[in-house]
């Protein structure tokens, strides 16, 4: 999301989605550090940003997404990055509902918490950006 959302600087997005993207920016990069510490107090390996190039979950682009939204301009690039976006934004809903899923997964309340506000965020960022790409 990082990624997409700093592309967005330079590829002519209107001004809508640019104020959307630098929120996500600020919000996922607050998130990313949030796990990471939690995964280095338990001294777990945790990945830097750049771990989108080799780390597979629901929700990442592939490579040939990223591709096609580096190449786009303009409207068509507001297009593309909300409807990837919105793609993003449900895989991390879907992992939020994979573990609470899980039996005593989300025991710990920080965790807890900060899942119930993931879900919250991104289902009404989805919500957002699907009410974006109508208006485009």
């Amino acid at each position: 999301a990082i990624h997409m959302t700093r592309l967005a600087e330079t590829r002519g997005a209107g001004p809508r989605l640019l104020t959307l993207a630098r929120k996500i920016d600020q919000s996922q990069a607050a998130e990313i550090e949030l796990m990471q510490g939690w995964l280095r107090a338990k001294g777990q390996f945790a990945p830097d940003t750049a771990s989108y190039h080799t780390m597979t979950m629901p929700g990442m682009l592939t490579r040939e997404q990223l591709e096609q939204l580096t190449a786009a301009r303009g409207a068509a690039f507001d297009r593309l990055f909300l409807e990837l976006m919105i793609q993003h934004h449900q895989g991390a809903i879907q992992m939020v509902a994979d573990l609470l899923a899980n039996p005593r997964a989300a025991q710990d309340v920080d965790v807890n918490v900060f899942a119930n506000d993931v879900h919250l965020v991104q289902t009404t960022e989805i919500e957002l950006m699907q009410e974006m790409l109508s208006d485009l």
